[in-house]
C-alpha cells in the first residue's frame, strides 16, 4: 500500500480566518461564542453560536460569484484555496487527471433553501425560484465548483455522514491514494447552518445549549453543567499526496494520514450507544488500519460535543479501546473553542491534530468548572489550558446522527 501524506492546510472558522490565527486562539483556549449577528434571535431560545468572523464574502469573489455560491461553499472555497496555495504544488507540470477532489458537509446549502421557499410561500403562487437554486443547495456542489477551479479530474464527490462526514471525506481520500486512483486529493468539509431553520431545528431537538448570558462558557464539554452543544460554522481543507510523489517535488509534509476506522452504532436516531461500543470500534478498526497499537498513540480529539448524553459514552469507548494507557493519553475537545461545525467538524478538528504533531502542544478543552461525576477523574482532558508534551500519533474521533461514527489516525513523519 502507498502512504498518504498531508502537504497543504487551509481553514476559515470561529477561531480565525487562516491557519495562524487559527492555531494561535486554539493554543490559547479563545473561545468562538457570541451571540448570533447573522438573523433575528428575538424568538428563538439558543441565542448564541459561533460564527465565522469579520467575513465579507466581497473579499474572496466577485458579487456574480456569490450569487452563485451559498455560504458553506464559499467557505470550502476559500480554505481549499489556502490549502492548494500551501501545497505548493506545480499544477501545470501535474497531470490533474491524478489530483481528485472528496468533500464533506452534513447538510450543504440550508440558507439558500430557506431563501427560495420562503420567497416562493410569500409570493402568488407563481413558481420563481433563482436557476442556482438547486446547484448552491446540494452538499456535493463544492467539490464539484473546487474541481472546475482547479481543473482537478480525478475521484470527485462528496461525503455525508452527519457529523461523521468530513473523517469519512478523509479516509476516502487516504484509501484512493494509497490504492493508486489518485496523486493527490483535495479533501476536507465545510458547513454554514447558522441559519432560522438549523438553529431552530436543533433546539426543536434540545441538543443546543441555552447559556445565552455566557456565551464564551457555553460550550462546556464534560462538565457536570453542560447543557447541549454550540452551532459552528466554517471549513478545514487538506492536500493528501502519495509520499513519493511528494518527496519528489520536495514538499514540505505537516503528517502522514496512516488510518481510518468507520463503524455504527446500530443503536438510537440520534444518541450514541450509552457504552460507546460503536465509538471504541471505529478507534479500533483505525489504529489497526494504520499499523500500530493503542500504546502508540498520545492523543486523542474528543468528538466531545458538550452534550448531556455523548460525552461520557466516548470516554467509555476510548477507555475500552486504550485500557490502561487511557491515562496516559492527552485528550481534549476542540469544540469547548470551535463550537460544533457539523459536517466541517471533523476538518477543524484534524488541523487541530496537526498542530499537536507540529508543535507538540494539546489543545485545551476549556470551560471546565466542574468535571462530570460520572467521568473517570484520572484522564487527563487537557482541561482548561494546553499542555506541551511530544505528540507522533494523534487520533482525532467524530460521531453523527444516525450512529454514524469515524476516526483518523494522523502520525508525525
Amino acid at each position: 500500500m502507498k502512504r498518504v501524506v498531508i502537504t497543504g492546510i487551509g481553514t476559515i472558522n470561529p477561531l480565525g480566518n487562516n491557519i495562524q490565527e487559527f492555531f494561535t486562539n486554539l493554543k490559547n483556549g479563545v473561545s468562538g461564542a457570541d451571540t448570533i449577528s447573522l438573523f433575528n434571535i428575538e424568538k428563538f431560545k439558543t441565542k448564541i453560536a459561533c460564527e465565522v468572523k469579520n467575513y465579507d464574502p466581497l473579499e474572496f469573489f466577485d458579487r456574480k460569484e456569490v450569487r452563485k455560491y451559498d455560504r458553506f461553499a464559499q467557505f470550502a472555497m476559500i480554505a481549499a484555496e489556502q490549502a492548494v496555495i500551501d501545497a505548493n504544488m506545480d499544477l501545470e507540470k501535474e497531470d490533474l487527471d491524478e489530483i481528485g477532489v472528496i468533500w464533506a458537509s452534513g447538510i450543504g446549502g440550508l440558507q439558500s433553501i430557506t431563501d427560495e421557499i420562503v420567497n416562493y410561500v410569500k409570493g402568488d403562487g407563481t413558481p420563481r425560484f433563482s436557476p442556482f437554486f438547486i446547484p448552491k443547495m446540494i452538499p456535493d456542489i463544492a467539490a464539484g465548483q473546487i474541481s472546475i477551479k482547479y481543473g482537478f479530474r480525478g475521484p470527485n464527490y462528496c461525503t455525508v455522514s452527519a457529523c461523521a462526514s468530513a473523517n469519512h471525506a478523509l479516509i476516502d481520500a487516504m484509501n484512493h491514494i494509497k490504492w493508486g486512483k489518485a496523486k493527490a486529493i483535495l479533501t476536507g468539509g465545510s458547513e454554514a447552518v447558522i441559519t432560522e431553520a438549523g438553529i431552530g431545528g436543533f433546539i426543536s431537538m434540545h441538543a443546543l445549549s441555552t447559556r445565552n448570558d455566557d456565551p464564551k462558557t457555553a460550550s462546556r464539554p464534560f462538565d457536570a453543567n453542560r447543557d447541549g452543544f454550540v452551532m459552528g460554522e466554517g471549513a478545514g481543507a487538506f492536500m493528501l499526496e502519495e509520499y513519493e510523489h511528494a518527496v519528489a517535488r520536495g514538499a514540505k509534509i505537516y503528517a502522514e494520514v496512516a488510518g481510518g476506522g468507520m463503524s455504527a452504532d446500530a443503536y438510537h436516531l440520534t444518541s450514541p450507544h450509552p457504552n460507546g461500543l460503536g465509538a471504541a470500534k471505529a478507534m479500533r478498526d483505525a489504529i489497526k488500519d494504520a499499523g500500530l497499537t493503542p500504546a502508540d498513540v498520545d492523543y486523542v480529539n474528543c468528538h466531545g460535543t458538550s452534550t448531556p448524553a455523548g460525552d461520557v459514552p466516548e470516554l467509555t469507548g476510548i477507555i475500552n479501546t486504550f485500557g490502561e494507557h487511557s491515562y496516559k493519553l492527552s485528550i481534549s475537545s476542540t469544540k469547548s473553542m470551535t463550537g460544533h461545525l457539523l459536517g466541517a467538524a471533523a476538518a477543524v478538528e484534524g488541523l487541530a491534530c496537526i498542530l499537536a504533531l507540529n508543535e507538540n502542544i494539546i489543545p485545551p478543552t476549556i470551560n471546565n468548572f466542574e468535571l462530570d461525576q460520572n467521568i473517570d477523574h484520572k484522564l487527563n482532558l487537557t482541561l482548561n489550558k494546553a499542555q506541551e508534551r511530544n505528540v507522533d500519533v494523534a487520533l482525532s474521533n467524530t460521531f453523527g446522527f444516525g450512529g454514524h461514527n469515524s476516526s483518523v489516525i494522523f502520525k508525525k513523519i
